[in-house]
């Protein structure tokens, strides 16, 4: 009896501690912030671990020709993990001006950030006092969030460098775009269109003769006409027609001009084609070629 009535109130601060304890938090680790100057090597410039409890006692200095590198590894608890949201964030705590740079996160929970003078907004270039750097993750679920100053910031600029203005920074007004089109395809020279068209009707004796030599008889012309005299002459007709919507397109028509007629001669050629063809198979059929 005297042993549970010492063990009931420890037994009851157990209990009190087991939901504060299972809810875990955000977090990170193995955090480091450099300066690396541009020509400076790979081991050159500045470079000091974070810690996520205790901000640096210091502030970085931060020139125009310096480049910020900050790599943590998030955690949720005790675990690396890779967490739905993770920035660095840049904060002015006078003015409460920030801006925010995600990190470039693996699933390993590896996180990685990189950014110049040129990339931060043109209202930090003239603080003279340091600004905070915030690192804030946070993800889905019951774990709560991290979001801590973990290092200050000393922006410093060239004096020989003009501070840019609104106007050129990357939330200012851009330049007028004025779009310059190409101009529109021109005709071939007048000369290089005649030798085509001479090496084109070159081939018309060659085409006779080879209808001669397959056994082309133009004697059956009358009867052909004669048999079906419309179906013959809307097809040559529509084979005519198909050079002339060539020779418009060539000369002043445009494509969107051109389709409708040339998909209405081809319904032409095609219903008269055939029935022509069906009169030149009845003389087949007969004997007649």
């Amino acid at each position: 009896m005297h042993l549970w009535r010492a063990t009931f109130p420890l037994c009851l601060l157990v209990s009190a501690a087991l939901p504060a304890a299972a809810t875990s938090a955000w977090g990170f680790a193995d955090a480091t912030v450099a300066i690396q100057a541009k020509g400076s090597g790979i081991n050159g410039g500045f470079k000091e671990p974070l810690d996520s409890k205790k901000p640096l006692s210091k502030p970085i200095a931060f020139t125009n020709v310096d480049s910020l590198r900050v790599i943590l590894t998030t955690k949720e608890g005790s675990s690396s993990k890779r967490p739905h949201q993770a920035f660095l964030m840049l904060k002015d705590e006078k003015s409460g001006l920030d801006v925010s740079y995600p990190f470039t996160v693996k699933e390993s929970g590896k996180a990685r950030v990189e950014l110049t003078q040129k990339e931060l907004p043109v209202q930090f270039l003239s603080l003279a006092e340091p600004i905070d750097a915030h690192v804030v993750i946070g993800s889905f679920g019951e774990s709560e969030g991290y979001d801590s100053s973990v290092f200050k910031l000393k922006i410093e600029r060239d004096a020989n460098v003009p501070l840019p203005t609104t106007e050129t920074s990357r939330y200012g007004k851009l330049p007028e775009i004025h779009h310059i089109f190409k101009d529109s395809p021109s005709n071939p020279p007048i000369v290089i269109t005649l030798a085509f068209t001479a090496a084109v009707a070159a081939t018309l004796p060659v085409l006779a003769i080879m209808w001669l030599f397959l056994g082309a008889n133009l004697g059956h012309l009358p009867t052909a006409m004669k048999s079906a005299p419309l179906p013959h002459f809307v097809f040559l007709g529509s084979l005519f027609s198909f050079e002339g919507l060539f020779f418009l397109y060539y000369t002043s028509w445009n494509l969107f001009q051109l389709l409708p007629a040339a998909a209405l001669v081809s319904v032409v050629a095609f219903v008269s084609g055939s029935r022509a063809l069906g009169e030149v198979q009845g003389r087949r059929l007969a004997g007649l070629r």
